[in-house]
This record gives C-alpha cells, sequence and structure tokens, in this order.
C-alpha cells in the first residue's frame, strides 16, 4: 500500500534554499568553495576533481540528505538551470531553478528542498535551448511523450518503488495478444488494442472488464509496467481475476500520430464508439462480463478525464473508474457530468501533489463524498509522471477488483 497525505506540497518554503542546514550538507559541499578559492590553478584543479570523483564514485549526484538537495553540473555552459516536475517543466515561475556557477571553476549548483518521501522527474538545461539528462545520475524514469523516452529521475530517501513492478519468475504469467486492429466506423479509421487475459483462466466463468486508455503506455515495462502488476497480484490473489483491454491512442501507421488530446477529451464521438461498436465487438469475442457493473475504465491525465467522462455519462456504460492525475483543467464541465450520477458508481483516483492534479482532484473528492459513489483517493508527494502513476496502479486495481 503506498503513502497517503493528505498535506498540500508547496513550493514557496524553499524557494531560498534548504529547509535545514544539515552537517552533512556542510562538510560535503565545504570543499567546492574552498577549493575554488585557491590561486594555483593547477592545484583548484587537481582538488576540485578529486572532491567530485568522490562524489560520482558514491553515486551521491544530485546530493541528497533527508529533505534537502543540491543539484550538481560539471562543464562550461553560459547558464544551467534544472527543469522537472518540481517547477512545472517551466510553467511555474515561482520556482527558482538556475543554477549558480561556483566563481573560478565550471561547477554549477541549485539548492532546494522537498517532502522525504518525493520522487520527481526533471532534465538539466544548458545554454537556456540545449535539454539532456543529467549526466551523473543514473536513475531514469520514462516519459510517454513522442512514445516513450527517459527522464533524469531524483528519488528522496523515504520513497520506495512498489515491490509489485517487479517480474517473478517463480509464478504465472498471463497471455497478451498484442496489437489487434479494429475498424470503426463511427471514428471513420482503424484503432489498435491489446488483450490480457490471466493465466490459469477457466473458460467455465465470465470475467470483469478492464478498459485501459493509453493502452500502449500502460503495458510498456518503462512506462505502466501494468502486465507485470497484474500478473504479481493474480497470483497473491489480492484481485479477482479480469480481462484488460488496452486501446492505443497512437495511429496504427503513424504511431508518431497521437489522437489521444482529442479522443479523450470528453468526445462524444469517442463515447459513441464505445458504446455502440467496441464494447460490443469485446463482449462477443472474449468472455468478459456484459453488465455496468462489471466493467472499467482506467486512464491517467487526459485518460483520467475521460474515465470520468465515460463512467458518469448517460447511459452510463461503467460501474467502476480508475482516475490517474485526471486533466479536469481541459474540460470543467465535468464536474457537474458527476455531480448526479445515473446509478453508483466505484471510483478509484490519485493525484501526486507536485505541479500536478490535486486540486481538481480534491474538487471532485468533495463531490463525490455528497453522491452515492463508494470512492478512494490518494496523493502523493510526486508529479504528472509514469513514476508516479506506475506505483500506485495496484493499489487502484485492488479498489475495483479486490478480493
Amino acid at each position: 500500500m503506498k503513502r497517503l497525505t493528505l498535506s498540500i506540497f508547496l513550493l514557496l518554503p524553499f524557494l531560498s534554499g534548504w529547509a535545514q542546514d544539515y552537517s552533512f550538507f556542510e562538510t560535503s559541499l565545504k570543499p567546492l568553495y574552498e577549493y575554488s578559492s585557491l590561486t594555483d590553478s593547477t592545484v583548484r584543479k587537481t582538488k576540485l576533481e578529486a572532491w567530485w570523483t568522490a562524489l560520482q564514485n558514491a553515486h551521491r549526484i544530485p546530493l541528497i540528505e533527508q529533505d534537502s538537495v543540491a543539484f550538481l553540473y560539471h562543464g562550461k555552459a553560459k547558464t544551467v538551470e534544472w527543469m522537472g516536475d518540481f517547477n512545472g517543466w517551466g510553467y511555474e515561475k515561482k520556482f527558482n531553478n538556475k543554477g549558480i556557477q561556483v566563481p573560478g571553476t565550471d561547477f554549477w549548483i541549485l539548492k532546494t528542498a522537498f517532502p522525504k518521501d518525493a520522487r520527481l522527474d526533471y532534465k538539466v538545461v544548458l545554454n537556456g535551448s540545449n535539454w539532456i539528462l543529467d549526466p551523473e545520475n543514473t536513475n531514469q524514469q520514462w516519459s510517454g511523450v513522442g512514445g516513450g523516452s527517459p527522464n533524469s529521475e531524483l528519488c528522496m530517501p523515504d520513497w520506495k518503488e512498489d515491490p509489485v513492478l517487479q517480474t517473478r519468475d517463480n509464478i504465472a504469467h498471463g497471455k497478451v495478444e498484442s496489437d489487434i486492429l479494429f475498424n470503426s466506423e463511427v471514428l471513420g479509421y482503424q484503432v489498435t488494442y491489446s488483450v490480457y487475459w490471466p493465466a490459469d483462466f477457466n473458460p467455465s466463468g465470465k470475467l470483469p472488464a478492464l478498459y485501459v486508455t493509453d493502452g500502449y503506455e500502460y503495458m510498456h515495462p518503462k512506462l505502466g509496467n501494468m502486465v507485470t502488476i497484474l500478473d504479481n497480484l493474480l497470483a497473491d490473489k489480492k484481485i479477482k481475476p479480469i480481462i484488460a483491454i488496452f486501446i492505443d491512442q497512437r495511429e496504427p501507421v503513424n504511431r508518431s500520430n497521437n489522437k489521444r488530446m482529442d479522443e479523450l477529451s470528453m468526445n462524444p464521438k469517442y463515447l459513441e464508439f464505445f458504446r455502440t461498436e467496441f464494447i460490443p465487438h469485446i463482449e462477443s469475442l472474449y468472455p468478459v462480463q456484459a453488465s455496468v457493473s462489471g466493467r472499467a475504465i482506467m486512464g491517467s491525465s487526459m485518460g483520467g478525464l475521460n474515465a470520468a467522462y465515460f463512467a458518469f455519462s448517460k447511459p452510463a456504460l461503467f460501474g467502476m473508474a480508475g482516475i490517474q492525475s485526471p486533466a479536469f483543467w481541459v474540460r470543467p464541465q465535468i464536474f457537474t457530468l458527476c455531480d448526479n450520477p445515473a446509478q453508483p458508481i466505484t471510483v478509484s483516483m490519485t493525484s501526486g501533489l507536485i505541479s500536478d492534479a490535486s486540486e481538481g482532484s480534491r474538487k471532485m473528492k468533495d463531490i463525490l463524498q455528497t453522491n452515492a459513489c463508494v470512492y478512494h483517493y490518494r496523493e502523493v508527494n510526486d508529479g504528472h509522471s509514469w513514476g508516479n502513476w506506475r506505483n500506485l496502479i495496484d493499489d487502484i486495481l485492488i479498489d475495483l477488483f479486490g478480493k
């Protein structure tokens, strides 16, 4: 079970530097300033390189102690900045993300602080335009942008990756039918989907169906890694057997063309596609329950908005919704739609607290409290990232399908 925190993450207390002045930081950073003031350039360079090598060998870059962080960069540049979840990738202007060059050196530093259980994506930006991975940080988290690319990952001391994400060789693994094409007359184009079958499936009964948007990303081992999560939860008997249908928002013949911003933005045509074509198609081919109570819809960001839209639309198609970091700000009318559901919906919703979707998620939580819905809500000190979502997928699955 993941951490649940109800406190709002605020950047303002951190803008002036560390939250606390720890001796570890003093000891580790003191040589940087002492050696930089040496007048003998050869001695200065030798000592600074030795200090840097010691940090490299100890894998202490960025330098982290409890809630305090020192981002460090070594190299020639006119400017060095750090962009990431902590400043909304440049949209949060109040966060001071600019590195300070230590006089007489090509070392750059940015001091700040984050909650001790935070996990954040970031990149280093050189000279205002050259975005690179942190060359000294081996920790990476993939982003779904462009089909999949890495960011550097900052893991604070109390953050832990959920063990459910680890592949286990000693359990039965489900079967995946990949990249199945479906020709939609409603949409006027082809759609790709994949189907997960649980291991040891008993063909005598019908199973609940989970429909997952952005299915390529949810399935990708470096993004959602959801196939591994399903295998582990089923092996541990934490959820009942289900069949998962992963819908790919990318165009089949041109995977660089992702239609998610159109399809998942409370699009009535996309809802009609599900209602009149896709769900009947799935229920005619696979042993899934043909009832509202046996169907769940799940998605992140725009997919989270879409999940709420699908679950609360009239007539309702889904009795369960998994909603991660929902982009409710894109379509504020979603709050009115969810205010008076035609039937009770089971909702599991998650959000990060660092430049993520907590404001809209909390507003939706207040709405769910006043109607007949069963809901679960979790907040974590994380950003709008697959590092956030993948670590909470098992909680959502247990909420919706737990034994």
